[in-house]
């Protein structure tokens, strides 16, 4: 700090001998205290109240005190992620020298006051993931006009905020507005014809019902932005044709999120630009093919989301000259044909592919592999065949979840995937698979290779110390249920054929019910006591045909199993704050 300009961070050093006991719980507890102004250095006892034991600690109310009007000169107060409490002291509103106030990330309630309006310099104000509540008033806002970057994200707010009151901020670049509550609107079109003087290179309004006077459109004022890195608008119900223009008129678009929308027709790929590293497009109605050079247009995208759409033709081969493509779902749609050569495998940086519920065919996994990057591979409901190769990679550690189900697959399972030691799902269900179940160190949360072909014992090996879903129905498996499987029993189990082991311990919790489908069983709790000579019957799943026979839902796994899906939320997270501090600065 040479300058020696007046700024306040409040961290977890230079605190006072009296105070080093509360660390953790202090007024402003953090990192580093700056007290800047070279003439204004004190301790912080000067301005908040003593501490002198942990009993103390554990009982202090958190707050901003009105003393702190006595700052005065001082240009930036930051006292983020400090679990701070209770409504603003007026005494801030004193401090019309601050360009910045950051608040984020504290338990700060009630109203904003209204005098902070006389904060004329304030360039950046930050008061998100709070419990403040009552209007955003206009009159704030609006005089604010120095604001180059306000996040008002996560709180209690009511009524209507009004887009409009940021008419005036010729400074604004960065506008964060994420919902916690029903009880805010936002209003985007009036009044009718209203021209920004800003140009803003974040916006991020995510799941919003966007008030409108004609239906949920993409705000008119978007039309004079250009220079946008970040749009972020999913969850909107944003209505009418694909905004074309809006790619069109801001080329430098890293970020663009219009997921779970209503936007219809044509998406011209062509008017995407290589900035872009995050497209997500999920779920609307967007129709049309993927671009059949689409690499020349955003060479380095790495997070790629076309799902949910109706999206036809081929996948063109120029998807493998995205070399650093990290994420791919291209599911439910109407793709048709065969994937391009060495599509998995020149992928090289690849960590999530879904190209579920298409109509795609070929020999997708045969050959020699490549998938060590691979964390989630869903290849469910195509028209895939032919057997799984051999993975090359040595240790594949970091496969966690498969899904090949409802395809035309045939063969023995590979040991390289009873071997992965990472992988917590495996779906193999409605192909044709035979053989043996190898053995292995994998150990499955959720296992479904029902309705293939497997046959011979059970193996003992088969790990149930983490399970939660096992399905092995509809195969042609023979000899007893194991009596020897380590770990619990899952909650949901579907066996083969034989006598069921002693109906005690958890055995007894499993009803008549829980074996379904599997006639060769017997013994309690089933009715019949002896073995029946009755065949197994498997449903036909001849390639051609569009009806899927066999179908599970597996939402309610997968809403119990969050932590596999943990990885890929804080992945985005972290994602989308890399793009945010990638932000040009001219």
């Amino acid at each position: 700090m040479a300058n020696c300009e007046s700024i306040l961070h409040l961290h977890n050093q230079r605190v006072s001998k009296n105070l080093k006991r509360c660390t953790g719980t202090l007024i402003f507890p953090a990192n580093v205290l700056f007290f800047g102004d070279c003439r204004e250095s004190a301790s912080i006892d000067e301005y908040f109240k003593r501490l002198s034991d942990e009993d103390e600690c554990r009982s202090v109310n958190l707050r901003i005190p009105s003393t702190i009007k006595t700052l005065s000169s001082f240009k930036a107060i930051t006292v983020a992620y400090n679990m701070l409490n209770g409504s603003l002291p007026n005494g801030l509103c004193e401090l019309t020298n601050l360009s910045e106030l950051d608040l984020s990330e504290n338990m700060f309630d009630g109203n904003l006051p209204n005098c902070l309006n006389r904060l004329s310099y304030l360039e950046t104000l930050d008061i998100s993931s709070n419990q403040f509540t009552g209007m955003l008033p206009a009159s704030l806002i609006a005089n604010l006009t120095s604001l180059m970057y306000i996040d008002f994200s996560l709180n209690k707010f009511e009524g209507s905020f009004s887009f409009s009151s940021l008419c005036n901020h010729t400074k604004l670049e960065f506008f964060q507005l994420k919902r916690d509550n029903e009880k805010l609107e936002v209003e985007t079109e009036k009044p009718i014809g209203w021209i920004p003087m800003f140009q803003c290179k974040v916006l991020a309004l995510p799941n919003w019902n966007i008030k409108r006077l004609k239906g949920s459109v993409v705000p008119s004022f978007l039309l004079h932005q250009h220079k946008l890195q970040v749009l972020d608008m999913p969850h909107n119900s944003l209505e009418g044709q694909f905004p074309n223009w809006l790619l069109k008129n801001n080329t430098k678009l890293k970020y663009l999120n219009l997921r779970n929308n209503s936007l219809q027709g044509v998406m011209h790929m062509e008017y995407l630009n290589a900035n872009m590293r995050f497209l997500d497009m999920s779920g609307n109605h967007i129709t049309g093919i993927i671009h059949h050079d689409i690499q020349k247009f955003i060479s380095y995208v790495e997070y790629l989301n076309f799902s949910s759409n109706a999206l036809n033709g081929v996948i063109p081969s120029s998807i493998c000259d995205l070399h650093q493509l990290q994420i791919l779902d291209l599911s439910q749609n109407n793709f048709s044909g065969r994937l391009p050569n060495g599509f998995v495998t020149n992928l090289s940086h690849l960590g999530m592919l879904k190209l579920s519920k298409n109509a795609l065919h070929g020999q997708i996994l045969s050959g020699n592999l490549s998938l060590g990057g691979i964390d989630v591979l869903h290849l469910d409901n195509n028209y895939f065949t032919g057997n799984i190769g051999n993975n090359i990679v040595e240790h594949n550690d970091r496969l966690i979840s498969m899904d090949i189900s409802d395809n035309f697959f045939r063969g023995t399972i590979p040991s390289w995937i009873s071997n992965a030691t990472g992988i917590v799902e495996l779906v193999m269900r409605n192909n044709r698979f035979e053989g043996q179940i190898p053995c292995g160190k994998a150990s499955f949360s959720y296992l479904d290779i029902s309705h293939n072909f497997f046959s011979g014992p059970i193996p003992y090996c088969l790990n149930l110390e983490q399970m939660q879903f096992l399905h092995l129905s509809y195969n042609r498996f023979t000899g007893l249920v194991p009596n020897n499987l380590s770990g619990r029993i899952p909650e949901f189990l579907v066996m083969l054929s034989g006598k069921l082991p002693e109906w005690k311990a958890q055995f007894v919790t499993f009803t008549e019910e829980s074996y379904e489908g599997n006639p060769l069983l017997f013994g309690p709790p089933l009715e019949n006591n002896c073995i029946t000579k009755s065949p197994v019957t498997h449903p036909s799943n001849e390639e051609g045909t569009n009806k899927k026979w066999y179908s599970v839902d597996m939402a309610s796994f997968y809403g119990s199993s969050c932590s596999t899906w943990l990885v890929f939320i804080l992945g985005l997270q972290r994602f989308f704050t890399s793009i945010l501090t990638g932000v040009e600065g001219g």
